[in-house]
């Protein structure tokens, strides 16, 4: 009996980490799709296998034929969209969007879990970092943005807005990044 309880406690604190486990590598998924389409087309342009096999996600990233209207990317981005949902667990995770036409992307995050905790460990972990530069942060409210650009190539940034703290309200859009590549640069 003393086996079973602790063989039941074991499982009711790893499943809170394994979610957010889970949660953090849809988020590092999402970038990842978001990184590769923009900056290396080719991954795609043949077909989408090698970009699928490049983001690692494997099943848990699907095509999908439309998304609701709040995970939507601004009006002047709605042009040649593809839409990726990112199941990182039962009830939370992620939407890509990405264009053929323009060089953008936007990722979308939501659900019953609270994704802050998640959303700041990728922003802080080391490897971001080697990726991004921050460039300025804005709070509103109970939301924080932050501005970062690419260090391989100045040209691309994103913004991401997330809630300040953990905790927030879940019945709503917990992340919203938009990434955009200016030409000309």
């Amino acid at each position: 009996m003393a086996k079973l309880i602790l063989l039941v406690v074991a499982l009711a604190q790893s499943a809170p980490s394994q979610a957010q486990s889970d949660l953090e590598a849809g988020f590092v998924g999402a970038l990842k799709g978001c990184e590769e389409w923009v900056l290396n087309p080719a991954s795609w342009a043949e077909g989408l296998g090698p970009f699928v096999a490049r983001v690692g996600l494997g099943e848990k990233m699907g095509l999908v034929d439309r998304i609701d209207d709040a995970a939507m990317p601004p009006r002047g981005m709605r042009q040649a969209n593809h839409y990726w949902r990112i199941n990182s667990t039962q009830q939370a995770g992620y939407i890509l969007v990405v264009s053929d036409r323009l060089p953008m992307c936007h990722i979308t995050g939501g659900g019953s879990a609270d994704l802050q905790p998640s959303v700041e460990a990728v922003i802080k972990s080391a490897d971001f970092g080697q990726r991004w530069e921050a460039v300025a942060d804005q709070s509103m409210g109970d939301m924080t943005s932050t501005q970062f650009k690419n260090r391989e190539d100045p040209a691309f940034s994103i913004v991401i807005s997330r809630p300040s703290s953990a905790g927030q309200r879940t019945d709503r859009v917990q992340l919203v990044a938009t990434a955009t590549y200016r030409l000309g640069i």
